[in-house]
């Protein structure tokens, strides 16, 4: 009776467990091309694919590894199983994903469509195929953001604007962390195909085909090494990879030198005010300060000028004379100590006729130094 208390809850859990197992969305694709759906839940299918549980464990993150003579493929949300004999796509209910797997995928490993590895074992398509549809995807995302971002650092960068759309620089910031984004996944994309380039045993493992069919191992043992079919795969999409990285960075590279030239029109545009609002300034302060001439007129007093008519232009005459030349003399000021000095010109005669000179110089003193040695020698000989 204890032994039956102990083992009951033990069985009621993993009846448990197993109820509450996640349940995949597979499809199914062989070597023509035949397409098969079906669901299953994680314990069975990782118990007939001779996986264990943590194989079929998909985490947001990009991997490609090897299980008891099959491949798993992580590639963010498409994951993928391959054997000599298929490839399970798992949790494939994703629009963009089902356009693919319905119009692309099956065709491509039936040997219809762009793939170069026909010839072949089955893994080597499914491979190339999944990757062929990851960095394609890439590019995409690059030929969408490519001409946003032209477009509007093209209409931000204009020295004519006397300020910055706020909506533009918003739709740039967007764009910017778009393609910050895409080069994080191109970064890992490439790091998990070079982690698998450095490692010889890897590359080994992937070639599934070898060591499950003879003629295969036959093959390879005969001449055809699919190992290094299998490196010169990976290495091409390693390097559209980081033409693509390369790509991402120009933008970006073009996006910092624009920042920088938006603030250099920005910061020209205002020391333009500035200077403006200082010449201003300096007007008022010169019309202030022979405008007290008419204040101390326009005083309740008499005096014998105020009956000559003359006296009111004069006066007048003398006011705006002197503000203008208070006011030129400001400006002069501002002139000569805000303006950059221009250097120095140097004719181009001078600059090449100074070196060669110095260089005669010298050997002639060096020449005059040399021959009163010699004649000193010659003399104490």
């Amino acid at each position: 009776a204890g032994i039956f208390y102990q083992h009951a809850p033990t069985e009621t859990s993993q009846a448990t467990l197993a109820s509450v197992s996640p349940v995949f969305a597979v499809m199914k694709f062989d070597k023509e091309g035949n397409t098969t759906y079906f669901e299953k839940k994680k314990t069975e299918l990782y118990q007939e694919l001779g996986l264990q549980a943590r194989d079929l464990r998909f985490q947001h993150v990009m991997s490609i590894a090897t299980r008891n003579n099959k491949i798993i493929m992580r590639m963010e949300f498409l994951k993928a199983v391959i054997t000599p004999e298929f490839l399970l796509i798992l949790d494939y209910r994703n629009l963009s994903l089902e356009h693919w797997l319905f119009n692309e995928l099956a065709s491509q490993l039936a040997g219809e469509g762009q793939l170069v590895t026909y010839s072949l074992p089955f893994e080597f398509r499914a491979i190339e195929a999944i990757l062929q549809y990851w960095i394609s995807k890439l590019q995409e995302r690059l030929n969408t953001l490519q001409p946003q971002i032209l477009e509007t650092l093209e209409a931000l960068v204009d020295p004519k604007l006397l300020s910055v759309d706020r909506s533009k620089l918003h739709v740039l910031l967007q764009n910017g962390k778009s393609l910050s984004e895409l080069e994080t996944d191109v970064k890992v994309f490439k790091e998990t195909i070079l982690k698998i380039l450095d490692e010889e045993e890897v590359i080994e493992e992937l070639c599934l085909s070898k060591w499950t069919d003879p003629q295969v191992f036959e093959e390879s043992t005969s001449g055809i090494d699919h190992a290094e079919e299998m490196e010169l795969l990976l290495e091409n999409y390693y390097r559209q990879a980081e033409d693509l990285l390369n790509e991402a960075r120009e933008l970006r590279v073009l996006i910092d030198d624009s920042e920088s030239i938006i603030f250099i029109n920005l910061d020209s545009h205002r020391n333009v005010m500035m200077r403006l609002n200082l010449q201003l300034t300096m007007g008022t302060f010169s019309v202030s300060l022979f405008g007290l001439i008419g204040v101390a007129f326009g005083m309740n007093l008499e005096s014998s000028l105020e009956e000559d008519p003359r006296i009111f232009w004069l006066v007048t005459g003398i006011m705006f004379l002197g503000s203008g030349l208070i006011w030129r003399r400001l400006l002069s000021f501002l002139g000569r100590y805000l303006d950059p000095p221009l250097p120095p010109h140097v004719p181009a005669v001078l600059k090449k006729s100074q070196p060669a000179a110095g260089r005669v110089e010298i050997k002639t003193s060096l020449k005059g130094e040399t021959f009163g040695l010699s004649r000193s020698t010659l003399t104490n000989q």
